[in-house]
């Protein structure tokens, strides 16, 4: 017989060989493959539980062989949810029964969900992101085009220049997805003082024949609504009138009473309360009256009218008809002075051509960028520059406040300035604040009529400017001192985002509050605050992009080149698409991770102890900071080529594996994750380590290194599948190799479970770890029977337990092991054998044995 060395060496020293000879074997090939089978097929617990072959080979593949018949157990492992420290398997002290729950999915398969956190976190980033940098968007086209613009020598150069062209579309609000090029050629090369130019020719006769359309439409509007207005006021008159005269006859029976005096008043008193009261009958009978006459005159227009005009059943549809009218023409009006504005930018000749330096005079550029830099929707510290500016320009010529009122910019100017901008506060309401009696003291001044809860800011605003009580000015004033205009415009510079900032975070809490209630495609873009929120997000404009694009974007495959999002050629769509997670159905479905947030945890939590085995409570706050770091990471990365260019990401994953990470280099790391699982020849599975299948299986990334999205029915993930099968394996190995030499068995066992001993606990819980540690210190059985603090801390005077995290040093303990253990085992019965048969022994005292174990001295 060989020895228990020699025979673990022929096993170990080419370990690849020796567990692919175990594998092959007929039986344990057969059992595997029905494993990779039918795993596969199952969908809850109980179908497991029921399938003995595959729930035994899942139990000794994970060490719990002999608990194979608790299945009531076994089923509050596997239904416990992982993330929760206080589910019943992470109450357990036995680490294989977690190990055993990671394994599978029961109940810990990541949700279908429209957004993780991290796709939350991200976009909400990069709407903020979008918003704060719109000013330097801004800025640097502004500079190009004031850069360029003066090298342009003819229009079509102008309007082959992408950059160039946009700026100047947008600046003149026109779609630049939509425009016509030859229409806007033709309006830049048109004389506009050249009656049979294309813009005289062709947008003078729309605005001429808009004007006609829109003045015929409220010719045609003004009978109809004046119509309304008799009908309304007719309605409102038969109501009052009979009022009125129940007033009156309610008077009249108060007279008759009070004419028997009942309650005994003066006469001259009673005298005086009975005239209020006729005197209030006379009031009464006089707007009776008046009402009554209204009344026929109403009801005589509205006879002309309704002689003249289309029914009244008809009216509601005809006037909503004429003002839509109205509003067209009013388009086809703005249309046209948008397109002479453009034409009135630009000095091109008829023929397209300019002369260097002369496209736009230094005014028309002025005038250009200020309407780009006004044309967003945020108010950018440019463009409240411009808005200080033209106040500043006109202030000085303004003497009345009619004329500040009559002014939209100088009214919203104010606003903003003096923290007045919300709806209900008008051009009237300024111009009434700007003309109060400025006399705090005077109770029937409008500031203290209406202030209201604004009174402070309309004093602020009325101190801000100089005119009467009648909106002029006293001879020899101005409407602001220099000191007023510098407050005002101070006031300004310091408020003039508030209402973005305001509308962003509301924006922010609208979006995440009601993205959790999405399912559906439909839901995303049938819900406006969502829908804006992410294209806005994303640079998109929603008023530029039609709903079904979107749904079409957000169902593509990004893994397929030939998918719709990648046929738009435009890479704000592709990020638009990679933010949520929808299946090609249009329905929510699990986010797709490169892990999966069960795997994700997974890895966190050997990390953190891998880190903190024989750390510092400092280490293990370092690790559990790294792997935060690790979990939001990896809800980035994409493809294998992004994972590997992160070495935090690379070290963390080894040293959660067991593996040290100078160990391997990135040719190593490359090849392993190019590696084919099911090939057994590929190079990953040419590695005696089996954690580097391990590894490799707990990642979702195909054969193009892209990362898919798993089937998220399947109860077991790729990583679970792969550790079963090489831990049935080894435990199949170790099995053969103890039924020949339980010597064997121990030490194959203790040289895989070494590097997992972080305490002397973790050895006394494991009977075959114990007995190989007896046996090289050479103590008798009857130890174990001694108290097991005290068991612990022999095992800490005998053993540095960090020895066992270098293999060189556990090697050296198996050789010990291996020569103490035929000694101990030339001529009895083997002890190790009954140790892994589960039998006892007896023996002399256990505190003798104690006694003279503490007179031993250590070594290895």
């Amino acid at each position: 017989m060989l020895s228990t060395y020699t025979s673990y060496n022929l096993i170990t020293r080419d370990m690849l060989t020796s567990l692919d000879r175990t594998a092959n074997e007929t039986t344990n090939a057969r059992d595997t493959a029905y494993y990779k089978e039918a795993i596969g097929k199952v969908t809850s617990v109980d179908e497991f539980l029921d399938d003995y072959r595959l729930y035994s080979y899942a139990m000794k593949a994970h060490g719990l062989e002999e608990m194979t018949y608790a299945k009531a157990f076994m089923r509050k492992v596997l239904e416990s949810d992982l993330s929760d420290a206080n589910s019943f398997v992470n109450l357990l002290t036995d680490e294989r029964y977690r190990t055993f729950a990671n394994a599978f999915s029961f109940e810990a398969s990541t949700a279908a969900t429209a957004q993780t956190e991290v796709q939350l976190d991200e976009i909400i980033g990069l709407y903020s992101s979008t918003a704060a940098n719109a000013g330097t968007a801004i800025k640097e086209e502004t500079r190009y085009y004031d850069a360029v613009i003066d090298g342009v020598t003819s229009v079509d150069q102008l309007l082959n220049n992408d950059r160039l062209r946009n700026y100047m579309l947008t600046a003149f609000g026109i779609n630049a997805d939509t425009y016509s090029r030859q229409t806007i050629r033709n309006v830049l090369t048109s004389d506009l003082d050249d009656p049979n130019s294309f813009f005289n020719t062709q947008f003078g006769g729309r605005a001429a024949d808009a004007l006609a359309a829109r003045q015929a439409a409220s010719d045609a509007l003004e009978p109809l609504e004046l119509r309304e207005s008799h009908l309304k006021r007719i309605t409102k008159l038969q109501t009052d009138i009979p009022a009125m005269q129940t007033r009156i006859t309610a008077l009249e029976a108060e007279i008759a009473t009070l004419s028997t005096n009942p309650n005994g008043l003066p006469a001259a008193e009673l005298e005086e309360i009975i005239d209020g009261k006729r005197a209030e009958i006379t009031l009464f009978q006089t707007r009776r009256a008046e009402y009554q006459t209204e009344l026929a005159d109403k009801q005589v227009a509205v006879a002309d009218l309704d002689a003249v005009l289309v029914p009244r059943s008809q009216a509601a549809a005809r006037i909503a008809a004429l003002k839509a009218e109205i509003a067209s023409q009013n388009g086809v009006l703005a249309n046209v002075d948008k397109y002479q504005v453009l034409a009135s930018a630009y000095n091109f000749e008829t023929d397209g051509t300019a002369v260097a330096g002369t496209v736009q005079t230094d005014s028309q550029k002025t005038s250009t960028k200020e309407l780009y830099t006004l044309s967003n929707p945020r108010v950018t510290t440019a463009a409240a520059l411009i808005h200080r500016d033209y106040f500043e320009s006109r202030i000085g010529s303004i003497t009345t406040a009619d004329e500040i009122a009559n002014d939209p910019r100088l009214v919203s100017y104010l606003k903003v300035a003096f923290g007045l901008d919300k709806p209900a506060v008008t051009n009237l309401t300024i111009r009434n604040i700007i003309e109060s009696d400025p006399d705090p003291n005077n109770p029937t001044s409008y500031i203290n009529l209406f202030g209201g809860s604004s009174k402070e800011q309309y004093k602020a605003l009325r101190a801000a400017f100089n005119f009467q009580q009648d909106g002029t000015l006293a001879p020899g004033d101005t409407p602001q001192t220099a000191a007023q205009t510098t407050t005002t415009a101070n006031n300004y510079m310091i408020r003039y985002n508030d209402v973005d900032d305001e509308a962003d975070e509301l924006a922010v809490n609208r979006f995440k509050s009601q993205i959790g209630a999405v399912k559906t495609v439909q839901d995303f873009v049938g819900e406006a605050t969502i829908y804006d929120f992410a294209l806005k997000a994303f640079g998109l404009d929603p008023a530029k992009v039609t709903p079904l694009t979107i749904k079409n974007v957000l169902k593509s495959d990004l893994n397929d080149p030939r998918s719709y999002v990648y046929q738009l050629k435009d890479e704000r769509y592709v990020e638009l698409a990679k933010a949520f997670n929808f299946g090609s159905d249009g329905n929510i479905t699990v986010p797709k991770l490169a892990q999966s947030e069960a795997e994700i945890l997974v890895m966190s939590r050997a990390y953190v102890v891998e880190k903190s085995r024989f750390g510092t409570e400092d280490d293990r706050t370092l690790a559990e900071e790294e792997a935060k770091y690790y979990s939001v990471q990896m809800q980035k990365v994409e493809s294998v080529k992004e994972f590997l260019a992160d070495p935090r990401l690379v070290a963390f994953v080894l040293t959660a594996n067991g593996i040290d990470p100078e160990s391997v280099d990135a040719e190593f790391m490359a090849k392993i994750f190019t590696s084919d699982l099911d090939d057994p020849k590929s190079f990953v599975n040419q590695q005696a380590d089996r954690d580097y299948r391990k590894l490799v299986a707990s990642f979702n990334f195909n054969a193009e290194g892209l990362v898919e999205r798993p089937d998220d029915a399947q109860i077991q993930s790729r990583r679970g599948i792969y550790e079963t099968l090489d831990s049935y394996v080894r435990q199949k190995l170790e099995e053969e190799a103890g039924n020949d030499n339980a010597g064997v068995r121990l030490a194959l066992y203790f040289e895989r479970k070494a590097e997992t001993i972080s305490s002397p606990y973790d050895l006394l819980a494991d009977d075959a770890l114990f007995e190989v540690f007896k046996t090289i210190y050479q103590l008798p059985d009857e130890i174990g029977s001694a108290d097991i603090d005290a068991q612990a801390s022999m095992i800490e005077r005998y053993l540095e337990l960090e020895y066992l995290q270098d293999p060189e040093k556990v090697s050296k303990m198996i050789v010990k092991f291996a020569v103490l253990y035929d000694l101990d085992n030339q001529t009895t019965v083997d002890p190790a054998l009954s140790v892994l048969n589960g039998t006892g022994s007896a023996g002399i005292s256990a505190d003798l044995m104690m006694s003279l174990a503490q007179l031993r001295t250590g070594g290895s």
